[in-house]
This record gives structure tokens, sequence and C-alpha cells, in this order.
């Protein structure tokens, strides 16, 4: 899912460990530096919370940033975040709104927004906000924006819109896996079975390169796709694999099926 591709890439920073956060300064040194500095310490120490679980810590921290900086678009863009993931939705929203007010230009904050959106089922919104973030050339995870944005255009029934992004997608990084397993499948709902095939075969080696187990689906396709090029051998790999870790799937039942044809 959306919420799972995009993994909350605004969260890719390192946790600054430091034994005070606000100095007294002197001597010439720049007072307004030594606040910024400690507000992004406290944004990735309250990152580094969030993404270990601990919401109180997360919490306590990013208060602390918005007490130095109350119009700080990305403190608000974590603490969002931070209700999101303790289920508060509305608030999940407000701090969200808040955060693209104060910084339009937030992509890592709209791109969460989108996931967001996603979860609540608000494919509509989310789509429309994918756009902006995948328009951003500046915006260091626009790959992984361009595959959620083909998500969210299946989603809205957008299906030509949705190849078109997660191609794009492939063209700025061309280990999404998962793009390369769409594409493989719209493909074969259009009969293009060589470049399904093409795309499968990228899906399977990415995703073997990252570990990523298959699943019922796309085992599945790659069943159908072995048997419409006469490789018995493949298919029956696949099939096995299907058998194994898969049994109870429906995809393990078409499979059954389809070899009593």
């Amino acid at each position: 899912m959306l919420r799972r591709s995009v993994k909350a890439v605004c969260l890719a920073a390192t946790l600054l460990m430091f034994s005070s956060c606000v100095t007294t300064t002197t001597g010439g040194f720049n007072v307004d530096s030594s606040a910024e500095r400690a507000e992004r310490d406290y944004i990735q120490l309250a990152i580094g919370y969030y993404e270990a679980g601990e919401m109180a810590g997360a919490k306590r921290h990013i208060t602390n940033a918005l007490t130095i900086n109350d119009r700080s678009s990305e403190a608000y863009n974590v603490q969002a975040l931070i209700m999101q993931r303790e289920g508060e939705p509305r608030l999940a929203q407000e701090n969200f709104e808040r955060s693209l007010s104060l910084n339009s230009a937030n992509s890592r904050a709209r791109n969460n927004y989108s996931a967001f959106l996603f979860e609540q089922q608000r494919y509509e919104d989310a789509y429309r906000q994918l756009e902006i973030v995948a328009n951003d050339t500046a915006y260091e995870a626009r790959a992984v924006a361009f595959e959620n944005l083909g998500f969210a255009a299946l989603r809205t029934d957008r299906i030509d819109r949705a190849a078109a992004a997660f191609e794009r997608a492939l063209q700025l990084n061309q280990n999404l896996f998962r793009s390369s397993l769409e594409l493989a499948k719209m493909r074969f709902d259009a009969g293009l079975f060589a470049e399904s095939l093409r795309y499968y075969n990228q899906f399977v080696v990415t995703g073997n390169f990252y570990n990523m187990p298959q699943t019922p689906r796309s085992l599945w396709l790659g069943i159908q796709l072995e048997r419409r090029f006469d490789n018995r051998a493949g298919a029956a790999i696949y099939g096995q694999l299907l058998e194994s870790l898969y049994r109870d799937s429906p995809e393990y039942q078409r499979y059954v099926n389809s070899a009593n044809d």
C-alpha cells in the first residue's frame, strides 16, 4: 500500500545525540543561529524517537522545537506524523495543513500528507497532493512520489496516468520493484506480453536483490507469463512457490483450477 510504499520518507534523517540543546551565547556568538540549530536538533531527536516507536519522547522533543519556533513547517510535519501514529486523524490533518500553510514547498510534508490521505481512503485528495510532489524536481524522493502517484491514479481509475507515473518512477529509479510489477500486470492485461515479461523480469531481479518475497499476485502473474511463452518449467517453479507459500490464497485456487482446464 501506498502508506508502506511512502515509508514516511521525510524521516530519513540522522539522529543527532547531544547533551544540551540551547546554550547561553556570549561574545559575538549568533543567538539566532544557535536557536536554529537547537530547533533542527530537537526535530531530529523527535524523528529518532518516532522511528523507534516511542511517541512520548517524540512529542516531548517536537514540543521543544515548536517552543523555539512556532512557525516551523518541518516541526508541524513531524507532529502530524506522531498524531497519525497515535490514531488522531483530525489532529494529524490539522498539523499537516499547518505545515503546508507555513511552507507550501515542503514536499516532504506534502508527501506524508498524501500518505495520510491515502490511508483515510481519500484517494482523490491524495492524488492531487502527489501531483504537486511529483512535479517538484528538487525533491529527493521524487521517484517514490511518482510511484505513489501511480497507486493513487489506480485508485481513482486513471489507468493511463497510472502507467505513465510508474514509468516515470522507473526512469528516475530502476530499483522500484513495485512499479515494475504494476507495469508488468498492466501490460499483461493489455495483451502486450513481451513488454509484460520484460517488466516482470525486472521486478524479479530487483526484488531478489532486496530480498523481497514474492506475493501471491506476483507469482500468479509469473505463472501466466511463463505459460504464454510456453515455458512449462518456469511456470511449474512459480506454481510450486505459490503452493508452498500461499496455499490458502485465491491466486493458488486460480492456479489449481487453471491446471484442470
